[in-house]
């Protein structure tokens, strides 16, 4: 069984990826959608979590072995972030959305010297907006960021195009397409259901 397929059926067991074609879930931005993540939840179960950071750990050894540090993308990714740095044995720091407002304003937290090669670890990926930040906040710390690894990304255009214009290589555990495959087989959607689901990705608001 391949990787996706495994993290898909753990995300969808323990709830951390509501499916409601019928009845769509509101994001803060407004958007209606069919589909709910929050990876957060992984962390009460010690076997996902384990799962994910071990995956996450073996990735970033086969694609980034000369990784020097990891980052975390605050705040979904801060324990993802630290358990793989853990597994690695290599430091840890993260990223805030925005500098600290007191202190000493950081927006980058722990100690990054100038050219480390960093591994950044993000939960999700939707528009990308908030990933790229924490991108730019490393690159003006002289960080030299070889990639960045993601629990689940939505595959949206934007995000696919935002990220290749930042040149920044993006590597996730799983992805929609393989989700919502995984939750047709399981029986958490109904396969009439599937053609909502495939067109929502496409233009996500539209719902």
């Amino acid at each position: 069984m391949q990787t996706a397929q495994k993290i898909a059926q753990s995300l969808l067991q323990i709830k951390a990826i509501k499916l409601s074609p019928r009845n769509p879930f509101t994001w803060a931005s407004g958007w209606k959608s069919p589909i709910y993540c929050d990876n957060r939840k992984t962390l009460a179960y010690p076997a996902v979590r384990r799962q994910i950071a071990e995956e996450f750990a073996q990735l970033v050894q086969r694609k980034y072995a000369d990784a020097e540090v990891i980052a975390g993308v605050a705040t979904g990714a801060i324990a993802h972030g630290l358990l793989v740095a853990e597994l690695l044995e290599l430091p840890f720091v993260y990223v805030r959305a925005k500098p600290k407002e007191h202190g000493l304003g950081n927006m980058i937290e722990g100690e990054l010297l100038p050219n480390k090669k960093v591994v950044v670890v993000e939960d999700l990926i939707s528009t990308g907006g908030s990933s790229l930040s924490a991108l730019a906040a490393l690159r003006a710390a002289q960080a030299d960021v070889l990639g960045m690894v993601a629990i689940f990304s939505y595959g949206f255009e934007a995000a696919q195009k935002s990220f290749a214009e930042a040149k920044c290589e993006l590597t996730t555990l799983c992805n929609y397409n393989v989700l919502i495959d995984e939750a047709a087989a399981q029986g958490y959607v109904q396969p009439n259901e599937m053609e909502l689901l495939k067109k929502w990705r496409e233009a996500p608001d539209k719902l």
